[in-house]
């Protein structure tokens, strides 16, 4: 949280004697009935799913975009038709209505007005001409399944006081069912359903707390649950469903306070407490609500008093005891400030909830954790479920909904059946040959290819003659074994390494950039750090010396990696071909068959150090090959993931490739990654442009031919292979391109890679421009050689290599660099 945040927090806390304690927050200003200024809800479950001026919430906006009308070649049939055909399981539910079922939309005015809403939704709810209707309604817009007897149908209500109050309820628009908006009453209708099934929303997700997993020697609790939706695929609406869990704490912040108080003592406390517990998010089981702690409020205690909203005075210790039966026992604890989001009527001042540090568990993970291996280990044979097991959960979802007596009545009302589990046609794409110095392989498994290439030549390796090896007197003991194995894998890699020149130093970071600075010269083609420590601090001052303030390729290894017994020689293979791409090299390639093709891909994300900074990285193919590449990133102030640097990024890119090609490429092909919900219609009007008049302007002649595809790797559906009576994942190659992608889009699923454990996620790609006029086929088949490109794994990737390689990229200078890297690096993999 920004001290100014933190700030305003304190300014409205100590401004006023009576501050709200949580579930009695500052009662939120009248919601308005101008239909242009609501928040439609599902009745008082508060589900709200529209903003503010009727624009439809984020991750219901793509929903209306249509780009495969616009593409030519596959307005009639955007299906391949090449590869095994197989069949599939799918997580996604027929969801049966009638063909003419509708859902109307009303307005409805209360005279004189109104302004609590619970008190409208009562007052229309209680009403004879609406009791047993299936409705939806907010205080202003009404949605209901049947239409009324009139257009517009005058009620009358009274009110506890005796007050009449008319109600006119107007009908606005009739929608069918593939509208978003109706896509959106059905998700709340089965949110609903989620909630009658004893579950909790935290999130966007549904948890149930009866039924958790303990993992007790690391104090964790696991809830189990279902992200939920229901979209409009090829030919019908299905929902779907996938297994979830809540990662919780068994430690209170008290707990942690405490801890934190023994270790760092008083001076120092409140400092700590702040530096670590502000940002994270908890939970209050009595109430199973999550909570963002934005400050500690130190000057509140829970014998400390606040008004209610019947404007009765309470203490926190007699308000939990009365309100939850809970008795607090740390009575000069601080209280922790969260600032509620105020969403109605347009008010941004935050609401603020005060908790109780001994009635909040952490959520998540912090970083300790999760670098210990023994813990990640015991949370992924929890939540990485196999095909079999998640297959389980889906089908006990699907019964209990079935089963549900009140999860029932809430679907027949609408008119909703709740159907089968869907299953469809999939193709299996053959496997990619890798092209080497002095061979063709063909690797015997997808998910690791170190036992087929160890021994083979790379395309190109330049020599490293001269460079450095800097370490701490700590690791001496390991620095001669590794460097043996260093050289004597690049010699069958056809990687000449010479011997380095070699520094100690102390063990502190200021000691290793101090050697760094005094020793490299410009001709030192590499730096090499041996640390002992994996604190950020080391890895952060020598890549943001290295990368921008003396452009230099820097390769940093852990101690404790060299030291793992029997592993030597592969660590030192794995390094090699890292320090080998850091100079230029090419380990591999692949056949493909399109000429004069450039690849790209984008990612975008949020700088760590400076929030209002989003990171824009930038990977271009620089040869035919697509063994080389371009890289840039810029940081670029945004409230958004919308990148407005593109034309910058391709034209240093089509100049790269017409000095080693002398000629700008046939066709340019874009991958981009890092879009989140709602941002579609921004990439098609803001970023597509900017790539198309770069493209068309970089030439006098016949420009390139361009094609834009959005990666997404979190998707809806999953896909099983069912084989001898059981389910497994679906081979390595498979691609789906029917009824369950969308109608209005050029999109497809790919599976690339191979689950080690649990259940392989596809990846989702929607082609939203596309002037090459590829085949669905060869679209699909280019895409999954490109995912064989990224040359710090050795197996196939999860998303096609130059969107990885952005990914990379952004990340290093979101997490460490947190400024552009020089220009002089553009054309190696530094970052890798």
């Amino acid at each position: 949280m920004s001290g100014r945040a933190r700030t305003r927090a304190r300014g409205i806390c100590r401004s006023s004697p009576t501050v709200p304690a949580v579930g009695h927050t500052q009662a939120p200003p009248p919601l308005a009935a101008d239909i242009h200024k609501d928040e439609i809800s599902s009745g008082n479950a508060g589900c709200t799913f529209m903003r503010r001026g009727g624009r439809i919430r984020e991750d219901f906006m793509d929903l209306g975009i249509c780009t495969r009308q616009k593409l030519a070649h596959v307005r009639d049939c955007k299906t391949g038709s090449s590869g095994i055909p197989v069949t599939l399981v799918t997580n996604l539910f027929n969801l049966d209505f009638p063909r003419d079922w509708q859902l109307y939309q009303y307005h409805v005015t209360y005279v004189p007005d109104i302004e609590s809403r619970r008190l409208k939704i009562a007052l229309l709810y209680n009403h004879s001409e609406l009791l047993n209707k299936a409705k939806v309604f907010d205080g202003a817009i009404l949605f209901l399944s049947q239409k009324l007897g009139e257009e517009v149908t005058e009620l009358s209500a009274e009110t506890q006081r005796g007050e009449t109050v008319k109600i006119i309820v107007m009908l606005t628009r009739e929608l069918p069912s593939s509208s978003p908006v109706c896509i959106q009453v059905f998700n709340i209708i089965f949110k609903k359903i989620l909630k009658k099934l004893s579950m909790y929303q935290i999130g966007r997700n549904y948890y149930n707390p009866s039924e958790p997993v303990e993992i007790y020697q690391h104090k964790l609790s696991l809830w189990p649950g279902f992200s939920i939706s229901v979209s409009q695929f090829e030919s019908s609406l299905l929902f779907s469903a996938d297994v979830c869990y809540k990662v919780l704490r068994n430690e209170t912040v008290l707990e942690l306070m405490s801890g934190l108080y023994h270790r760092t003592g008083l001076s120092s406390f409140t400092q700590a407490c702040e530096k670590e517990l502000l940002g994270l998010i908890v939970l209050t089981r009595y109430n199973n609500k999550t909570y963002r702690i934005d400050d500690i409020d130190w000057s509140v205690n829970p014998t400390h008093t606040f008004e209610k909203r019947d404007g009765t005075k309470i203490t926190y210790l007699d308000y939990y005891k009365q309100q939850y039966d809970i008795a607090l026992s740390d009575l000069h604890q601080p209280v922790l400030v969260s600032l509620l989001k105020n969403k109605r009527n347009g008010n941004t001042e935050p609401r603020i909830a005060h908790l109780m540090p001994e009635l909040c568990y952490l959520t998540g993970l912090s970083s300790q954790a999760v670098s210990n291996f023994q813990l990640m280990k015991a949370l992924a044979e929890v939540m990485h479920l196999s095909p079999v097991g998640r297959q389980q959960q889906l089908t006990r979802l699907a019964d209990d909904i079935q089963r549900n007596k009140e999860s029932r009545f809430e679907l027949e009302t609408w008119g909703l059946h709740f159907g089968c589990q869907k299953s469809l046609m999939g193709r299996v794409i053959p496997p990619e040959k890798l092209i080497l110095q002095d061979h063709i392989c063909q690797p015997v498994s997808a998910a690791d290819w170190s036992k087929d290439i160890r021994t083979c030549r790379m395309l190109y390796a330049p020599s490293l003659t001269k460079w450095l090896m800097i370490h701490s007197n700590q690791t001496e003991n390991v620095n001669e074994s590794f460097l043996n194995c260093l050289r004597r894998v690049g010699g069958s890699m056809g990687f000449r390494v010479d011997h380095p020149k070699i520094i100690r130093v102390q063990e502190n970071p200021a000691s290793f950039l101090r050697a760094i600075q005094q020793h490299v010269v410009p001709d030192v083609q590499m730096v090499l750090c041996i640390l002992s420590s994996n604190q950020t601090s080391y890895y952060d001052s020598i890549k943001k010396y290295l990368t921008s303030d003396c452009p230099v390729p820097s390769q940093c290894v852990l101690t404790r990696t060299l030291n793992k017994q029997g592993m030597m020689m592969s660590i030192a293979t794995k390094i090699a071909m890292q320090m080998t791409c850091k100079l230029g090299g090419e380990l591999w390639a692949v056949e493909i068959p399109l000429k004069s093709l450039m690849v790209v891909g984008i990612d975008v994300c949020k700088d760590t150090l400076n929030k209002g900074m989003a990171v824009v990285g930038f990977v271009a193919s620089s040869n035919p090959r697509i063994t080389r590449w371009y890289s840039r990133c810029i940081l670029q102030s945004t409230t958004g993931d919308v990148a407005d640097c593109l034309k910058v990024f391709m034209t240093g890119a089509l100049k790269k490739w017409y000095k080693y090609n002398h000629e700008l490429p046939a066709r340019v092909i874009v991958y981009r990654d890092g879009v989140g919900d709602g941002q579609l219609k921004a990439l098609i009007e803001y970023e597509v442009p900017q790539l198309i008049s770069c493209v068309a302007e970089s030439s006098s002649s016949a420009s390139s031919r361009l094609s834009v595809i959005v990666v997404r790797r979190k998707c809806v559906p999953r896909f099983f292979k069912e084989m001898n009576h059981t389910l497994q994942n679906p081979p390595v190659g498979t691609v789906i391109d029917s009824e369950a992608t969308r109608p209005d889009w050029y999109d497809f699923y790919l599976i690339s890679q191979k689950a080690r454990q649990g259940t392989v996620n596809p990846t989702y790609y929607n082609v939203i421009y596309d002037d090459n006029g590829l085949k669905p086929d060869h679209m699909q088949r280019l895409t999954f050689k490109l995912c064989h490109l990224y040359y710090n794994w050795l197996g196939l990737v999860s998303i096609p290599a130059p969107c990885q390689y952005a990914h990379k990229l952004t990340f290093l200078v979101a997490q460490s660099i947190h400024k552009e890297p020089s220009l002089e690096l553009a054309n190696s993999l530094f970052y890798l």
